[in-house]
């Protein structure tokens, strides 16, 4: 190991020590407004929903490689909380740029809170490669980013701010298969680039977890979230059935496979996020769930045996056919419905057609761009990337007050 390492490691709080400092003083000068008419009996559990599906769910979804337990779960609650605090402040300062009144409201906090999951989807991709000053910096850089993204398309092209809170998806996913993209590959012998049974059980942990609150967060900002709940779980379900039934088809002792499982069975929930708003009737929801489910398992075969080794793209926890694909299905889905309700109305019809097919494509746009240009800069020797030969190992950042033999 390189012997500023060690040195490294001790200016970590210190960074995050003037972080925080930064933030109350910006919350101090930030004014706020009386918030309690828009406060409702739902806003709690809701915040709640989507608190355990970003922290508990995401933290233990991502617990599958054996030796990078700690990590997942700890940097994950770690970037969470400082990004949260920085898209509120972000967000806040925007509606005082536009000559808005700023209201510090419960709604505020669910909204950074869903932001962040495309942080934590691009901490998947790039798992066990970074240390944590550049998780903390990609967080920052990702949250503006994907906050341009969203002003962009709620303001130019008019998207409402549910379906353009929906494209997290997305922007995670490529904005982490980029920023990925400039670190160095592991060894594909690697024997720490693996899972246990115990690291997998922690890991369908946090998959439950998300399966059961997804509903809330497809529904947290829409309008009529009866509907959205109504779809989200037939979606879901689909999408889990799907799942183990192309789990045997594609294996070859014809055995259920945990990765296949891990990821397809959310894959629903991804996909029907864009339209579920819209879709009135479930079996159009149903085959959404089952379409995403099983491009899913098609592009974990496919992506991880012939794209990602040509592209020199290694997606440790495969948040492109996990997120990335069902996101693009559930884009493109939505699309396709607001033809079907808007195809009397030609000239209503083109507007819709470039306003949601550009938002689609300028989200992708944005986070490619944007995790390529972040990945270059973090990767330089300034910010000590890990050795390959550190690669998902707990021990390189947490104290074990037990041997490493046999962990």
């Amino acid at each position: 190991m390189p012997p500023n390492y060690p040195n490294f490691r001790k200016n970590v709080p210190w960074l995050i020590i003037f972080l925080e400092a930064a933030f109350i003083v910006l919350f101090y000068f930030l004014p706020s407004g009386d918030c309690m008419a828009e406060f409702s009996s739902s806003s709690y559990p809701a915040f709640q929903d989507v608190s355990h599906m970003v922290i508990f769910g995401f933290g233990f979804f991502l617990t599958f490689l054996k030796r990078y337990e700690f990590s997942s779960t700890g940097f994950n609650l770690l970037i969470i909380v400082l990004g949260v605090q920085c898209s509120v402040l972000i967000e806040d300062s925007l509606v005082l740029l536009f000559g808005g009144q700023v209201k510090l409201c419960l709604r505020s906090i669910i909204k950074a809170t869903v932001s962040m999951t495309a942080v934590v989807i691009s901490t998947g991709a790039v798992l066990g490669k970074t240390n944590p000053v550049q998780l903390i910096l990609m967080t920052f850089v990702e949250i503006i980013a994907f906050r341009m993204s969203r002003w962009i398309n709620t303001t130019v092209l008019q998207i409402s701010e549910n379906i353009s809170m929906m494209h997290v998806h997305l922007f995670g996913a490529y904005f982490g298969l980029m920023f990925s993209s400039r670190f160095p590959e592991p060894s594909p012998r690697s024997e720490k680039n693996a899972s246990t049974p115990k690291s997998d059980l922690l890991s369908i942990l946090g998959t439950l977890f998300l399966w059961i609150f997804w509903p809330s967060f497809n529904s947290v900002l829409a309008d009529d979230k009866n509907k959205v709940i109504y779809n989200t779980y037939f979606a879901l379900a689909v999408s889990a059935v799907t799942a183990f039934v192309w789990s045997v088809l594609t294996t070859k002792d014809g055995k259920f496979r945990m990765t296949h499982i891990r990821s397809a069975v959310l894959a629903g929930g991804v996909t029907v996020g864009f339209a579920a708003h819209s879709i009135e009737h479930p079996w159009i929801a149903m085959i959404l769930g089952l379409l995403a489910s099983v491009i899913t398992v098609l592009g974990s075969y496919c992506l991880q045996r012939c794209l990602n080794p040509a592209l020199k793209l290694h997606d440790t926890s495969g948040v492109h056919f996990t997120f990335g694909l069902p996101g693009v299905l559930g884009g493109l889905a939505q699309v396709i419905l607001s033809v079907i309700e808007t195809k009397s109305d030609l000239l209503r019809l083109g507007d819709l057609l470039m306003t949601d097919i550009g938002a689609l494509c300028l989200t992708i746009s944005i986070a490619v761009i944007t995790g390529f240009i972040t990945g270059l800069i973090l990767n330089l020797k300034l910010f000590k990337t890990p050795p390959v030969s550190k690669y998902f190992d707990d021990q390189f950042y947490w104290e074990f007050p037990h041997s490493a033999v046999g962990f």
